[in-house]
């Protein structure tokens, strides 16, 4: 009987290195809302737990992003 040979999974390979994050402070790291995004959507829809640590967190926020998001809340509200 032939052995089946495991390996030890790590994630996906990407060519393209994760940029570093950059600290600004020791409470805070600066990245792009690009890499953080999809993982906190997949947290969202996975119901994580976690996140309701975080409810009382403050972030910041461009002007022009929270626009966007103030304009995208007004419109997703189900009609009359």
């Amino acid at each position: 009987m032939a052995r089946s040979q495991l390996k030890v999974y790590y994630g996906p390979e990407s060519e393209v290195a994760p940029r570093p994050a950059k600290h600004t402070s020791a409470d805070t790291v600066t990245i792009p809302l690009g890499e953080v995004l999809p993982l906190l959507a997949d947290a969202v829809r996975s119901d994580r737990t976690w996140l309701g640590d975080f409810d009382d967190d403050e972030i910041t926020i461009s002007t022009d992003l929270y626009e966007v998001i103030l304009a995208y809340q007004h419109f997703r509200r189900p009609s009359a």
